[in-house]
């Protein structure tokens, strides 16, 4: 089992220069890897990233979105698909250049983007063909993916493991696989710890969030449930820390991050990897 940490907590982009002592940080505190954002910039920017990760022992995944309604893989504009089809071939690019061996995240369409109704078959037949291209895509790169079911206050076209499960058999294309999220969990599945193991055959990244988005352990999610649940299923992958604060604003309107939801970033740091590690050896 690897211990991560998604650093949309730290920025939207992260850099070197900026954001060594961070990294230090967490590197000292005795993860395995980080998640890196790949919204913006250019394969450059992520290789001088991954010289310094190599540096500090980190391991990377990527976190990876739609980023806006322009470039919608189910949109009925072909034009646009075609924009979201260019849009993971630069995502490509920069975790190559990364080094990602992971790409996680809700890159099934814009994060709260609503049309007044529940996915369509013409839009979850585009999808479905979206992810085809891109699971190949990424294949070719050595990228494993790992798309994220959210909560139906983010999005609409995919809010539980079950439609995780079903479209991935749509898409028939080995290199998908769905990712499991405790907070969208939390809210979505009827018994949240069930559907570790109904959907285990699916699940290939798991993202441990407490049910506020802050430090795991002071919420409400039964860890104490929900990693034995993890470990019998055979799996030993990562376990990624998913918190969320303000430092990037675009998503914090999207997630609805109006408060601070912890202390200080070296507490949710050190707190969380302790839980994970603690809860993980006693399950």
């Amino acid at each position: 089992m690897k211990v991560g940490i998604n650093l949309l907590v730290v920025g939207g982009f992260i850099r070197p220069d900026k954001d060594r002592a961070t990294l230090e940080l967490i590197a000292g505190a005795g993860y395995d890897g980080v998640e890196v954002p790949v919204f913006s910039g250019q394969p450059a920017d992520y290789a001088a990233l991954a010289r310094l990760l190599d540096q500090l022992g980190l391991a990377r995944t990527a976190a990876v979105i739609i980023p806006d309604a322009a470039r919608n893989p189910v949109d009925p504009d072909p034009a646009a698909r075609a924009r979201a089809r260019d849009h993971v071939r630069w995502a490509i690019d920069c975790m190559t250049a990364l080094g990602a061996k992971v790409a996680a995240g809700p890159f099934h369409s814009p994060l709260a983007l609503f049309t007044g109704q529940g996915p369509t078959a013409t839009e979850l037949a585009h999808l479905a063909e979206f992810l085809r291209f891109f699971a190949e895509a990424a294949a070719q790169a050595g990228i494993r993916l790992a798309l994220e079911p959210l909560n139906r206050f983010e999005c609409y076209m995919l809010n539980t493991q079950a439609q995780g499960g079903a479209l991935r058999r749509a898409v028939a294309h080995p290199n998908l696989t769905i990712l499991y999220d405790t907070f969208h969990a939390n809210i979505e599945e009827r018994d949240m710890v069930a559907a570790i193991g109904e959907h285990i055959a699916d699940i290939g990244h798991i993202h441990i969030s407490e049910n506020d988005r802050g430090i795991p352990g002071r919420g409400h999610i039964d860890w104490r449930s929900v990693f034995p649940a993890i470990k019998r299923t055979g799996y030993d992958d990562w376990l990624t820390l998913e918190a969320f604060g303000r430092a990037v604003p675009e998503l914090a309107a999207a997630t609805r991050v109006w408060r601070d939801l912890f202390p200080d970033l070296p507490t949710l740091v050190k707190e969380s990897i302790a839980l994970i590690r603690t809860e993980w050896a006693r399950a």
